[in-house]
């Protein structure tokens, strides 16, 4: 048996053809699942019996659980429980230009980022397929509005769970699924080469976005395990493959830490070090949390080095920051929930 959210309309298509079926059911039941929203394949009512009751001998339908949800202006963080009873989180942030949601792709995180709550928990497993689709769903039903945009930068290195997280791609870019368009979904990885390489060979025009953090492998090395794998050169090598097969704009964040990577220096060396690549750095303030001793960089510091990446030519953006009555850092809401 398997989740009807998992499945891709390419799938569901084969899975007709191989009945000698007509393939066009695939569109058929794609239009009550996720157009029409319906719940249960008895609710489908253009749809022989017969064909009902053999997708209920080989599908079901299971969303998760929404548990808490916390609010402020302009965001709202949703606590979901699995059917294992493990715990993510999705963020959705209220922009002028639309809404977007930040998913989880895996239950904790191997990656073992120093200043992340999340990475507090090792990886249980990763997210199945229909574990990230019900993310949207669930969101979705709960604000009564469509999300226009998606993150996957939650709970996870989703680039760990690479064939689940491009299945969850193609479901909910589909024009006869969730018909999100594709370059409003981004994609964010700590940085594992392989994948990125990988990556540059998918078909759709998917935004690409790098946790970079640190300008030097001496800096990223304490504060990013994964820099003991794949270093940084190794990292702008393989986006500059990237962007020479897509010639698509890449996303470097930079979360800003107070006295480790938010120097003046620092500024300096990540503009030599992008010098030239088509991309853009996302600074990020720093959601402090009770459980990781580092701190936010003041505006001060902020501006500085904004400016200093401004002169030197490099695109630079710095992100919004959300209400404080939220958990906002990832991971902090289930943590939180978890030593209640």
């Amino acid at each position: 048996m398997r989740n009807i959210y998992g499945i891709t309309f390419e799938e569901l298509e084969k899975y007709f053809l191989d009945k000698n079926d007509k393939k066009f059911k695939a569109v058929q039941v794609f239009d009550w699942v996720y157009k029409k929203r319906i719940n249960s394949f008895d609710e489908m009512r253009n749809i022989s019996k017969d064909t009902i009751n053999d997708m209920m001998n080989n599908f079901y339908f299971q969303k998760l659980e929404i548990i808490r949800k916390q609010e402020d202006i302009d965001v709202a963080k949703y606590l979901f429980k699995l059917s294992d009873n493990e715990l993510v989180e999705a963020v959705v942030m209220y922009h002028d230009y639309g809404t977007s949601i930040c998913i989880s792709t895996q239950v904790g995180c191997n990656i073992g980022c120093k200043f992340c709550e999340s990475g507090r928990l090792k990886k249980v497993r990763n997210l199945e397929v229909y574990e990230m689709v019900s993310q949207i769903l669930m969101v979705e039903e709960d604000i009564d509005k469509r999300l226009s945009h998606i993150v996957l930068m939650g709970i996870g290195e989703p680039f760990d769970n690479y064939d689940n997280v491009i299945k969850f791609i193609d479901i909910v870019n589909s024009g006869k699924g969730i018909d999100i368009g594709s370059r409003h979904i981004t994609v964010s990885t700590c940085g594992i080469v392989p994948k990125i390489i990988e990556f540059s060979n998918y078909d759709k025009q998917v935004n690409l976005a790098i946790s970079l953090h640190a300008p030097t492998n001496e800096i990223r090395d304490k504060i990013m395990n994964i820099n003991k794998v794949y270093k940084i050169e190794d990292i702008i090598e393989s986006i500059k493959y990237y962007i020479s097969k897509t010639n698509r704009r890449v996303t470097f964040e930079y979360i800003m830490l107070d006295g480790i990577n938010d120097s003046s220096e620092c500024a300096v060396s990540l503009s030599k070090l992008l010098k030239g690549i088509n991309c853009y750095v996302n600074i990020i303030p720093y959601n402090e949390t009770s459980h990781i001793e580092y701190k936010k960089s003041n505006k001060e510091k902020l501006m500085n080095f904004y400016d200093i990446l401004k002169k030197n030519n490099i695109g630079v953006t710095i992100r919004r920051e959300f209400g404080s009555k939220v958990n906002a850092a990832c991971g902090q809401l289930r943590s939180h929930y978890e030593e209640e």
